[in-house]
């Protein structure tokens, strides 16, 4: 690692400790040269995730824009963000552990989809309207119809 002051090439790890959050690592380290002391951070570099539109574009996948999403959906529901943030964990891990690097809007809706169901059902509805594009009364009727008998069970 090269140093920031007198831009030797060799430095030594005097301490390595993981970060509070637990996404990377700091590392002190001393220049051999100068001998001052400098922090880096080793962090896992992951591979970009793209959402495949409707329309056949791609963009990059956005946790903040899901998670307005859900916000709206679960609005006056009782849901904590931190609940959805980890929703929003739990989708992003299951897609990278397929080891894709692009989904297609229709999977990452079904896989929130079927997340959000098991959190709120009402919250689940209205995210499914805007998913699914509901045109009509009957939309909203047809979806409530294949929850009634899960709704049963509970």
């Amino acid at each position: 690692m090269k140093c920031p002051f007198c831009h030797y090439q060799d430095s030594r790890v005097t301490d390595s400790r993981e970060t509070d959050d637990g996404n990377a690592i700091r590392r002190r380290r001393e220049c051999q040269e100068c001998h001052r002391r400098f922090t880096t951070y080793e962090l896992v570099q992951e591979s970009p995730l793209h959402v495949i539109k409707r329309d056949g574009h791609s963009e990059m996948f956005d946790r903040d824009k899901l998670l307005r999403g859900l916000m709206r959906a679960c609005d006056r529901r009782g849901i904590e963000i931190a609940q959805l943030n980890e929703l929003i964990f739990e989708v992003e891990r299951e897609l990278r552990n397929r080891l894709v690097q692009e989904v297609s809007s229709e999977e990452l809706g079904e896989l929130v989809l079927a997340k959000l169901k098991d959190l709120d059902q009402v919250a689940y509805i209205r995210f499914a309207s805007v998913y699914r594009r509901f045109s009509n009364i009957r939309d909203f009727m047809n979806e409530l119809e294949r929850l009634q008998p899960e709704s049963g069970k509970k």
